[in-house]
């Protein structure tokens, strides 16, 4: 019985280490995310081809 409930205070340091490092990983590929959204930005361009462009469709 030892045994078994040695498993779970493990599995729960486990399961916080886990999180913590998705956690992590999260903010970093947000923050990559970030850094290139600043060069190019996809949803501007497609405002852009919202836009009239001043000639008149007849």
């Amino acid at each position: 019985m030892t045994a078994s409930s040695k498993l779970v205070p493990e599995k729960d340091e486990r399961a916080e280490r886990l999180a913590a490092a998705l956690r992590e990983n999260l903010k970093k590929r947000k923050a990559q995310a970030r850094a290139k959204g600043e060069v190019s930005k996809p949803a501007d361009a497609g405002q852009a081809a919202d836009r009239p462009t001043g000639k008149t469709g007849g």
